[in-house]
């Protein structure tokens, strides 16, 4: 297992696959800005330096915006953010 920790925020990462877990995990992560985050997204290119990746433009919706990228293991991840009232 290993732990991943960058600015005060953190997570694991263990050496299992389970393809069923793989299959219908997506990880929801907010940020503070999400068209500065899709920006930062397209500026690493990622869609040409790997395999299986995927990315899908915002989206605006009633609770705020949100962006997504399919990472080569298939993993759906969110990045949104939300409406300030």
């Amino acid at each position: 297992m290993s732990y991943f920790n960058t600015d005060g925020l953190g997570f694991y990462l263990q050496n299992a696959y389970v393809k069923d877990w793989i299959d219908n995990t997506m990880v929801f992560m907010e940020v503070d800005n999400v068209k500065q985050f899709w920006n930062e997204l397209l500026k690493l290119e990622l869609t040409s330096k790997y395999d299986n990746i995927r990315l899908t433009p915002i989206r605006e919706l009633e609770w705020g915006k949100e962006c997504f990228l399919h990472d080569p293991s298939g993993i759906l991840w969110h990045f949104g953010e939300f409406n300030t009232k």
